[in-house]
Parts: C-alpha cells; structure tokens; sequence
C-alpha cells in the first residue's frame, strides 16, 4: 500500500515538473491545476473533450479556429464567438451535444456583423480590465476563470469556491466601464459531480 502511494506521489511530482502550474499548456483547460477543485480524471475528461469539439469544429470550417471558442467544465461545453448564420449556430450546438460525456451545451454564439474595428479595440479592453480586477482582488483565484468579450457584454466561465467568491467575480464584472451586461457560467465547488479527497 505505501509503496503504491509513493509511486502515485512520484508520477504526480514528475507530471507536475513537466507541466509546470498551470493545464493550459497540455490540458488546454486554462485552469491551474493546483487551484482546480476537480480530480485529475475529470480535468483530463474536460481537456479531452474540448479538445475533440475543437477537432470536430476545425473539420467543420477553418475559420473556427479564430472565430468560435469552446470550454469544458465539469462536462458542461460553452461556446462563444462569432458565426455568419443561424444554421451555423445550430450546426455548432448539434455538434457539442454529439460529443461523448456532454451533459450539457450552452451556445452564446453571435451572429457576424460589419467588422467594427472599435468595437473589437472595446471588447479586447473590456476583458483586459476584468481580467486585472481578478487578478489584484486576494478574495478571487482568478486562474479559475475564463473571460470573453462581445458587444460589451462579458461571459465568465468559471469554479468558484464559494459563494462570495462568485459574488465577487460578478460584482468585479459589473465595476467595469462601458460594460452592458455580464453572463456568468460559474460553478461553486460544491455543484461539481467529482471533487479531490
């Protein structure tokens, strides 16, 4: 049995040197490991499936590689970006729901409009706010949260570890000038089907 333990400790020691602290790199989750209150198992069954909807959108059309982004969190796939049309949206969600563990597709996909170079310059600025509010605020982990910027409205997909966390985050959101609306996909710890020990 200590022999087992010792050698699950020396793969993870050996993994995490090679990883470093953060998924990004490897597991494409964007989320730190070791702030992540999931298992291993299911941050490497969200990575793989993010990784499968981003090889199946890439077949679909190439231009989703810049235009549509993905995120998996306990199962759950999130979609933003930009597409020409309806069916393409409809296509999309089809396709996040044909992949193997979704248990549910939330599609905040838009539809494409006359580039706006400063709408885009707002919207990049936006998140960069946001983004630095999390990260100076010692009540939020901010690693934990993902950010995308549309029309001045901000999505957030996150794990919180608890509520007034997710308060925080929602409230540092709001604090941001020339925001119109924030959408929040954040989880507490306690919602997730599978925590650490």
């Amino acid at each position: 049995m200590k022999l087992k333990n010792i050698i699950l400790i020396l793969i993870f020691v050996f993994i995490s040197g090679c990883v470093g602290y953060s998924s990004t790199g490897v597991l494409g989750t964007g989320v730190s490991i070791a702030m992540d209150p999931r298992t291993i198992g299911t941050q490497i069954d969200d990575s793989l499936m993010q990784k499968n909807l981003r090889a199946k959108l890439l077949l679909m059309d190439k231009s989703y590689l810049l235009n549509v982004k993905s995120k998996v969190l306990d199962g759950r796939i999130f979609i933003t970006g930009k597409v020409d049309s309806v069916e393409e949206k409809l296509k999309i969600t089809k396709l996040g729901w044909e992949i193997k563990g979704a248990r549910s597709v939330k599609n905040d996909l838009k539809i494409k409009e006359k580039f706006n170079f400063k709408q885009t310059a707002k919207d990049v600025l936006i998140t960069s706010q946001l983004r630095t509010a999390l990260i100076t605020n010692k009540k939020i982990k901010s690693a934990n949260y993902d950010i995308d910027t549309y029309k001045k409205i901000i999505y957030v997909y996150g794990i919180s570890q608890n509520e007034d966390e997710r308060a925080e985050v929602i409230n540092e959101a709001k604090q941001v000038l020339d925001v119109e609306d924030v959408i929040t996909s954040i989880f507490l710890v306690e919602d997730l089907r599978v925590l650490k020990n």
